[in-house]
């Protein structure tokens, strides 16, 4: 690397609430956000829980600037979780920028990018199936008069509230970010790789600062059933302990739950951090990524292409594995992808890897899929700049981060102490 990328600011959102606090408060006490799905009725689905952030716990007409309440009407869940992210990450990182704080701002709009990892969005069911009911002719759908006049009865700014590109959108109007912007779309690794490419443009000097992550909800009828059908979830009765669903790594391990949020991270060259006199949490050290070619990436992961990439970021950053101190796995409950990661881990830091703790964060939010990588981030971002791993004081000086997506994509991040160069 040329210089340095450093991460100042952490705003993860989760079912546990808004900013890194509520999160790690639950990591340390041992507690769960999953609870008892609220977003449509799941009763007679094979598992009734989800990860959901609660409804009196979250308004984003709250969040935005009082000029731009009006947006939020065209605003879907994926993007109102990134609006509120933002929000957070910048107050974190003790910026000032055009919708957040007050006063000067603190980085001319053009030196300011921004890149956020989404899901493909699905639409609100209600919402589409009042403008598909008006197709309906002698009981059956009518294609012919939905191009027609149906298709009509769509609000007119209808797409503009489901196309992934619009959580950047949204956050780069409100935040003011000129600078180069781009959305990424590869499940569980999208915030990842947004943190990768926020990374290139700092060190290629095209921006001082990006926002950069991942957010995603698909807690609605038409995702979560896609994700029942693809065999990843738990099956459970809303009799069962909600904590007890999601077990990585264990032996019993019996799929996930699904989650929503994730988080967006302020990322700055270490120059620009040092300059306004700004906190360094965490130095990103070494960054890889590989593809899996595996038939079966939906419900297994690649032991060789984790591998492949953590021993990548390792030479990167120029450590050896046990210089390692701790990793963030994704760790789901689906025990294939859980095993592959094992393996990964196993391949690449040899008799080290029994030694070295994992911090499990899926158990607590669910999987944010698109947003879980960014979680991820900045719950290694807190162990860091704290010293502790949730529950115990711990001397870290190297955090690995691995995500393993849907679509075989799979990335190793090492984060370092701030004092690192």
């Amino acid at each position: 690397m040329t210089q340095d990328v450093v991460i100042t600011g952490i705003g993860p959102v989760t079912a546990l609430g808004i900013g890194i606090d509520p999160l790690w408060k639950a990591l340390e006490d041992g507690r769960t956000g999953i609870r008892r799905l609220e977003a449509f009725d799941a009763t007679a689905w094979g598992c009734p829980f989800a990860g959901e952030l609660p409804a009196d716990e979250f308004s984003i007409r709250k969040i935005v600037p009082k000029h731009y309440r009006k947006a939020t009407k065209v605003m879907c869940r994926d993007v109102e979780l990134a609006v509120a992210a933002a929000q957070a990450a910048t107050a974190d990182a003790g910026l000032t920028t055009a919708g957040a704080g007050e006063g000067d701002i603190t980085i001319p709009p053009h030196r300011m990018g921004c890149h956020i990892g989404a899901g493909l969005i699905c639409a609100d069911v209600n919402e589409l199936a009042a403008a598909l009911v008006t197709s309906q002719r002698d009981g059956a759908f009518d294609l012919h008069h939905w191009g027609r006049e149906g298709i009509e009865n769509l609000t007119p700014l209808w797409l503009l509230k489901y196309l992934p590109n619009m959580l950047a959108c949204h956050v780069t109007i409100v935040h003011d970010c000129q600078g180069p912007s781009n959305t990424v779309t590869c499940w569980e690794s999208s915030a990842t790789l947004s943190l990768a490419e926020s990374m290139r443009v700092i060190q290629r000097g095209a921006a001082d600062a990006c926002l950069t992550g991942g957010v995603e909800s698909r807690l609605n009828v038409l995702a979560t059933w896609r994700q029942e059908c693809a065999g990843r979830i738990v099956t459970a009765t809303t009799e069962d302990d909600p904590a007890t669903l999601v077990r990585p790594f264990e032996p019993d391990a019996a799929g996930t739950v699904l989650g929503e949020g994730g988080g967006i991270l302020v990322l700055e060259s270490r120059d620009h951090a040092q300059a306004r006199g700004a906190e360094i949490k965490a130095v990103i050290s070494g960054m890889a990524c590989t593809q899996s070619i595996d038939d079966n990436v939906l419900t297994a992961a690649s032991a060789e292409a984790i591998g492949e990439a953590i021993s990548l970021a390792l030479s990167q950053a120029d450590l050896e594995a046990v210089d390692l101190d701790a990793v963030v796995p994704m760790g789901l409950g689906i025990t294939a992808i859980d095993t592959g990661e094992q393996g990964g881990i196993e391949a690449a830091l040899g008799d080290h890897a029994a030694a070295i703790p994992k911090v499990l964060v899926t158990p607590a939010t669910g999987n944010c899929c698109a947003g879980h990588g960014a979680t991820q981030l900045a719950v290694a971002v807190q162990c860091i700049a704290s010293q502790r791993l949730p529950g115990a004081a711990a001397d870290l000086s190297h955090v690995l981060v691995i995500t393993a997506s849907q679509g075989g994509q799979n990335t190793a991040t090492i984060l370092s102490r701030g004092i690192a160069s």
